[in-house]
């Protein structure tokens, strides 16, 4: 569970803007921008292009509100900046400007605790892998100061919601300029709660 804590640092390459660059880590934006940061499990597959155009559909909304978003694989930079580079009508993701960072030795995925199979050493010695060793559907909200405040891990079958991620970012920002916590289905604008009786009290109220 990663919830309050530091979210796990890494250097690694990635795809920016279909150029890729050595050493992007989630550093540069400590104390300037909040991250979601989502793993999926592949590229040129099925449900993660739906995924990675949402969230470039939604960039503009996450700009608004401070936030950046970078997506995450056990893929190759090398597959990456081909996916990018591929016409969404053969199957790419043409357009995507986030960053997507390769996690070729499978490290980051495995801080984030997002990733699937287990090694273990077998009877003989050898190194064995029960199951595929790739990324589940981990979604990490990480405010400014470099802490996860929320995160959502889906099996690999189960698309996520680019709204709820943006739900998410307007809540903590709530918070945080506020100090009201907010309701089940809370949405901006919504009337939130004082964190006392008091303020449970005035919001069942209305």
């Amino acid at each position: 569970m990663l919830i309050g804590k530091k979210a796990p640092q890494f250097t690694a390459n990635a795809v920016v803007n279909g150029e890729i660059i050595s050493n992007f880590s989630l550093d540069q934006y400590l104390g300037q921008k909040y991250v979601i940061l989502f793993f999926y499990p592949k590229d040129f597959t099925f449900v993660c292009p739906t995924e990675l155009i949402g969230f470039q559909a939604a960039l503009g909304e996450f700009e608004k509100r401070d936030t950046v978003v970078v997506g995450c694989s056990t893929d190759s930079e090398f597959s990456h900046w081909a996916w990018c580079v591929t016409p969404r009508a053969q199957g790419g993701i043409e357009g995507v400007t986030y960053p997507l960072v390769a996690d070729i030795n499978k490290t980051i995925s495995e801080n984030y605790e997002v990733l699937a199979g287990e090694r273990y050493v077998d009877e003989d010695g050898n190194i064995r892998v029960d199951g595929e060793q790739v990324a589940y559907r981990g979604l990490f909200l990480i405010d400014k100061e470099g802490i996860v405040r929320h995160m959502v891990i889906n099996d690999m079958p189960l698309g996520r919601s680019v709204s709820e991620a943006l739900r998410m970012v307007d809540a903590l920002q709530h918070f945080e300029q506020y100090g009201e916590v907010c309701p089940l289905g809370w949405q901006k604008g919504d009337a939130a709660m004082t964190p006392s009786h008091k303020g449970v009290a005035d919001y069942l109220s209305h």
